[in-house]
């Protein structure tokens, strides 16, 4: 009998407006070491060698993406502009896109379109640690500092205790039909990870760190930006 091997496809859902940024345009746009920001990531997903093809699920009108050149990144890249009002939204739309492509059993990686410093490492040891895993998993990190909670005066009503806490991140990677299936059924979820939890799953764990980062607010940008440049170095 013939080996049969899944395909690998990335989903990088593109369709916000990054309002906390406080810019004028989506912050997958802004300009990061000379490039727009979700370059960086996709350049990185690109170059994988694991990963068959890369899909930015952008939103309908979105005029901003055609004002920049992409094909450094190669024959990988392919736009979808079919994005929705939510990440979740966006991600479903994309998986609904490819459909013809992707089999029930391949696998798709999920990336914030605001995590710019994705290495190859990271999307090495996510494919290479949940090859043979039943669920899937994603990337994520253990929980370092001491988390308080507020009341709605924003004094600390308790200490939680941060045992077993980690702070997910991206990529998140599951089966085809196991994510679509899972997030055509999730409603409010903000991660891949939580539609696959409420169809009664458990992903796995696949511990990161911390230069994988996401950009939610101004500083964050000048944080990737020297992430990056030390990196290369």
């Amino acid at each position: 009998m013939q080996n049969f091997h899944p395909r690998h496809f990335a989903i990088v859902p593109a369709a916000g407006s990054g309002t906390r940024m406080g810019a004028d345009k989506p912050k997958q746009y802004l300009p990061l070491l000379g490039r727009p920001l979700i370059h960086h990531a996709l350049a990185t997903l690109c170059a994988a060698p694991d990963i068959d093809r890369v899909y930015v699920v952008l939103s309908v009108g979105d005029a901003e993406w055609m004002r920049h050149d992409w094909s450094a990144l190669g024959p990988k890249l392919v736009p979808l502009f079919c994005g929705g009002p939510s990440r979740a939204d966006s991600v479903l739309a994309g998986l609904r896109a490819i459909s013809g492509e992707a089999a029930q059993s391949d696998w798709v990686l999920v990336h914030d379109a605001a995590r710019p410093c994705l290495a190859p490492w990271h999307i090495d040891k996510l494919v290479r640690e949940l090859a043979h895993d039943e669920v899937g998993g994603l990337l994520a990190v253990p929980v370092a500092d001491t988390l308080k909670q507020a009341d709605g005066h924003r004094r600390v009503a308790a200490t939680v205790p941060r045992d077993r806490l980690w702070q997910a991140q991206t990529p998140q990677m599951f089966r085809y039909v196991m994510l679509r299936r899972a997030l055509e059924s999730a409603h409010g979820v903000t991660d891949e990870a939580s539609a696959i939890e409420a169809a009664g799953l458990h992903p796995r764990l696949i511990e990161g760190d911390a230069t994988n980062l996401k950009v939610t607010f101004p500083l964050d940008l000048h944080l990737a930006e020297w992430i990056l440049q030390n990196r290369e170095r």
